[in-house]
């Protein structure tokens, strides 16, 4: 520990280096860990929010303990990749040894954190760590298999959010969260073999079995699943009976703009296909988001909201 100590303090750029093969700008995707705090009405209760913020730092520090292993596992398909090869492994900004330390560190880590927060909590994390190793050596590598686990571990983000605050995550906000995630995971692999073109199979093998005929009619199905899935769930009797209105399904607009909105923005290679890294610069899709965001909030916290606003202008 303290050779690789002394290895990251010498470059200079050592640090900054690890902090980027860790991919902070992937730790949007681990915000769904907040869905159940909004639909379970925790959202003004604090002792959850800190729960559901622990549980967020806690799938961060095991996303990245993952990245940086995968990156280590795809070192010679990365350097061969036009814009891969330049991730701190690939480049030679972090050593092999410095990359499995942190690794190693950061998923034990994570690991002895989410066990503070439950035993629940904590299977559900193993199941996730589980998983994405299981895809960095197997899974990324079998058609189909490869985007199936990837969205998977969207609706364990899900689970884990809802286990660390006690609540139940719905069966439908399950199943529209993996509608979701495999329309984003198909939507990536389609805009990879745009971007790559005759090159898509050198950089990830599974590609060489995905045509952009065959995904592009998958990311219709998906796309038009997914409405309806999440308009099915706004308006089902258990729904309108936990928040007492129907009014949800107003907010399916959001949704289907954001999903044709990002549809436009995956035709441009340009864009990489990364759906972190699209939220974090386009600003439509980020104002998508945010009304989504808000509108579900009014309807459901309505009540609370009206009270905290009676209570404003009394004291007023």
């Amino acid at each position: 520990m303290e050779t690789v100590a002394k290895e990251v303090s010498a470059n200079g750029g050592g640090v900054r280096s690890l902090f980027k093969a860790m991919r902070p700008y992937q730790w949007t995707k681990n915000l769904f860990v907040f869905a159940p705090l909004l639909f379970g009405q925790r959202l003004f209760d604090v002792p959850s929010i800190v729960r559901a913020s622990e549980a967020f730092a806690v799938f961060c520090l095991l996303a990245s303990a993952l990245y940086i292993f995968n990156d280590w596992i795809d070192l010679e398909e990365d350097r061969a990749h036009p814009e891969k090869k330049n991730r701190p492994l690939a480049s030679g900004a972090v050593s092999a040894t410095v990359a499995l330390t942190a690794s190693a560190f950061l998923a034990v880590s994570a690991l002895f954190i989410s066990f503070s927060l439950g035993y629940g909590f904590f299977l559900i994390t193993l199941l996730y760590g589980t998983l994405t190793f299981s895809y960095c050596l197997i899974l990324k590598r079998v058609i189909i298999l490869d985007s199936m686990a990837v969205s998977a571990g969207f609706v364990i983000r899900v689970v884990g959010g809802a286990a660390v605050i006690g609540v139940f995550a719905s069966h439908w906000l399950i199943a529209c969260t993996y509608l979701l995630a495999l329309f984003l995971t198909f939507s990536k692999r389609r805009q990879e073999l745009l971007a790559l073109d005759e090159d898509a199979k050198l950089h990830r093998s599974v590609l060489g079995e995905y045509s952009v005929n065959y995904l592009s009619r998958i990311n219709t199905i998906l796309t038009g699943a997914s409405i309806v899935c999440y308009a099915l769930y706004t308006v089902a009797p258990r729904t309108v009976e936990v928040f007492g209105t129907d009014a949800l399904i107003y907010g399916t607009v959001f949704v289907i703009y954001g999903m044709f909105r990002y549809l436009i923005l995956i035709e441009d290679p340009e864009n990489g296909g990364n759906p972190s890294k699209m939220l974090l610069k386009d600003t439509p899709l980020q104002l998508t988001v945010l009304g989504w965001v808000i509108y579900n909030a009014i309807v459901v916290y309505r009540v609370e909201l009206g009270a905290a606003w009676r209570s404003f202008v009394g004291t007023g």
